[in-house]
This record gives C-alpha cells, structure tokens and sequence, in this order.
C-alpha cells in the first residue's frame, strides 16, 4: 500500500510525464506538501514505492537538487531524448541544460481581499 507522500508524488511525476519535463526533489516535495528531506531521503523513500506500485510513471523525472544522476536514470533520460554529460571535473552525470528542461509551477492564484 502506498504512502500519502508517495500517493502525491506520483500525481506529480504523472504531471511531469504530461509536459515531458523534470523536477528537482525539493520543488516536487514542496508541490506536494512536504520536506524532500535531509539529502533527499523522504523523496527517495516516496520514489522507491513509486518504482514499486506505479512502474509505469516516470520516476526518473524526479532529479537530485545538486543534479548528478545514476545509471539507471541516466539511460532513461537519454532514452527520453535529455542530454547526459560528465559534470566537468567530476564523474558524475548530469542533465545539460538542466534549466530547460525543469518545470516551473505557477505559483497559486490569491483570491481578492473583499473591501
């Protein structure tokens, strides 16, 4: 059975699959109501049980705020079309042109004060 956070989290990577874009930790943590966590590991936790109970989604959409990717990952953006390079002076990969590809949410509408 699935967690509220992961319930919330798979309604947004669903999201992001519908505008073929991507997402850093904290920005859908935070679309969803939550912290992402100290190094990301409540929303690892959440994405662990959407691998496991909605294989279909996009998991991988979902990236690190300091942005390096694993393997797995990497052979799914690339298979999505995202460019994948060695961030320079490490041998971490990361997305090019990372800030492209992120997707920026509208902030909420604010209902008029009444006077």
């Amino acid at each position: 059975m699935a967690t509220t956070r992961a319930d919330l989290v798979a309604e947004i990577l669903w999201e992001l699959k519908r505008a073929s874009k991507l997402a850093t930790y904290t920005l859908i943590a935070r679309r969803a109501g939550f912290s992402a966590g100290t190094n990301g590991r409540t929303m690892d936790s959440c994405l662990k049980v959407v691998r496991r109970d909605w294989p279909h989604l996009h998991w991988w959409r979902a990236i690190k705020d300091d942005g390096p990717i694993e393997t797995e990952q990497e052979l799914k953006l690339k298979e999505a079309g995202f460019e994948v390079a060695t961030h320079p002076g490490s041998k971490k990969m990361t997305i090019v042109s990372i800030e492209t590809h992120c997707m920026v949410w509208e902030p909420p509408a604010v209902a008029p004060v009444a006077e």
